[in-house]
């Protein structure tokens, strides 16, 4: 018999974290890994959109470490010891920092803040940095509301959404597209 994705377990409004707890859909653990599947989602987009081969893997590379935080952001955290859940580790984000700083290399300096745009590549990857933003704030909250997150988790997400910034630029370098300075109003 083949599996079937829908379970109708959840019709009710409520959910079950990694180890059984139920909990409803409206909790702010399920927001937050939520958050953390959008970003995932738009991750992909990007990739799709761009054609650098090594930022290409570099995005897979951060796919799996998302569902490595999802994963984490899923799971009871009073029954986590118990189980084998992926963890994030120092070297993920040291790759990152890694990766920005070759990007940077390429690029000219900021001479002011830029708008996202000139093309859809460029553009998805801003909207990947707002939505990873979104997943950091929705983890603080939850360290504010003393619900545990992984403090490496929420230096992860601060570092990719750098990284996503550093890569919209990148993209547009390699695309020849022209930054769009953002000129406020005096």
């Amino acid at each position: 018999m083949a599996f079937k994705i829908y379970t109708k377990t959840g019709d009710a409004g409520k959910t079950s974290l990694i180890g059984g707890t139920k909990v409803p859909k409206s909790h702010i653990r399920i927001d937050t890994y939520g958050t953390v599947d959008e970003l995932n989602s738009y991750i992909g987009v990007v990739s799709d959109y761009i054609t650098d081969e090594h930022s290409k893997v570099i995005l897979k590379e951060i796919q799996d470490r998302l569902f490595t935080i999802g994963s984490s952001l899923a799971c009871d955290p009073d029954k986590e010891p118990l189980m084998k859940i992926p963890d994030l580790k120092e070297s993920d984000i040291q790759l990152l920092e890694n990766e920005m700083d070759a990007m940077d290399a390429h690029l000219p300096a900021m001479k002011s803040f830029v708008l996202p745009g000139g093309h859809l590549a460029v553009s998805t990857a801003h909207v990947a940095r707002c939505v990873c933003r979104r997943a950091e704030r929705c983890c603080v909250n939850m360290q504010e509301q003393n619900i545990f997150v992984d403090l490496l988790v929420i230096k992860y997400l601060n570092r990719l959404s750098d990284y996503l910034f550093v890569l919209s630029r990148y993209i547009g370098h390699i695309l020849q597209v022209a930054e769009i300075p953002w000129k406020p109003r005096l």
